[in-house]
């Protein structure tokens, strides 16, 4: 089974043909999706997609670059919503210091907000971290210190030092189609390090279409191509890195039940 494990079907690029793109997903072998909630004001329009297709999961959380939409975000709340028996992660959360679309400190209030229901749901963490390496080990250390919660870096870009410390906590590393690009010669190289049972794929669609595609828009329909390149960095064949994603997917995601 091909399964991507983070799309972003409720965005606005998608508003013309999102059931014609999970039709093609389909035909492309795509046997599961987890479509991701960026901001917990749009959960109602990402949960909808999830009770309307039986192979689409959802998450509920905000993006960093959301924090400042709802500043005293509570775990409460979050958990509240988790409880739709759809929903099968916390996020995506997590701190980007490239842009600071949200201040740096509400951005780890909120994050903290999300680990704390990560605890308590015992549902896995979607994190996103982008030039945010130092703040974003101390936090996920100090907080798994304790109490231990599991913990997905999704589309990894950030440094060497904090996956291998995150790999130390039992994080699990989603590979996108950053991975294909000609200049990311030092995200191959980190991926060559993350544990092989610890690595899953996804493409973040509409975003980071893979080569060959890159420059469109990205669907769930091109994984292959980033399946491919990740079995090629880490010299598995084709079906070991099919087989190895897949165990690694449903042992995080433990709350969607295996085919």
């Amino acid at each position: 089974m091909l399964i991507d494990s983070h799309v972003n079907l409720h965005a606005p690029q998608f508003a013309e043909d999102k059931d014609e793109v999970i039709a093609r997903a389909r035909a492309a072998g795509i046997g599961l999706m987890v479509t991701i909630c960026d901001r917990v004001s749009f959960f109602p329009r990402v949960i909808e997609i999830a009770h309307t297709h039986a192979d689409i999961w959802a998450t509920v959380g905000t993006h960093p670059h959301e924090a400042r939409e709802n500043p005293d975000l509570t775990a409460d709340a979050l958990i509240a919503l988790a409880a739709d028996p759809r929903v099968v992660g916390i996020g995506e959360t997590g701190l980007d210091y490239h842009y600071d679309y949200s201040p740096r400190l509400v951005q780890q209030a909120v994050f903290a907000a999300h680990i704390e229901a990560a605890t308590r749901s015992g549902l896995p963490l979607v994190v996103h971290t982008r030039e945010a390496d130092d703040d974003m080990i101390r936090i996920i250390e100090k907080a798994y210190k304790t109490a231990p919660f599991k913990i997905l870096l999704h589309c990894y870009t950030s440094g060497a030092e904090l996956a291998r410390r995150a790999a130390d906590l039992g994080a699990y590393f989603s590979v996108s189609g950053i991975a294909t690009f000609k200049a990311a010669e030092d995200v191959r190289a980190v991926i060559r390090d993350m544990p092989g049972d610890r690595i899953i794929v996804e493409t973040d669609c509409p975003y980071l279409a893979p080569i060959p595609m890159r420059g469109r828009r990205n669907e769930p329909a091109f994984l292959p191509h980033i399946l491919d390149k990740l079995a090629e960095i880490r010299g598995w064949t084709r079906e070991e890195a099919e087989a190895k994603t897949e165990d690694a997917f449903f042992n995080l995601f433990d709350r969607i039940p295996r085919p």
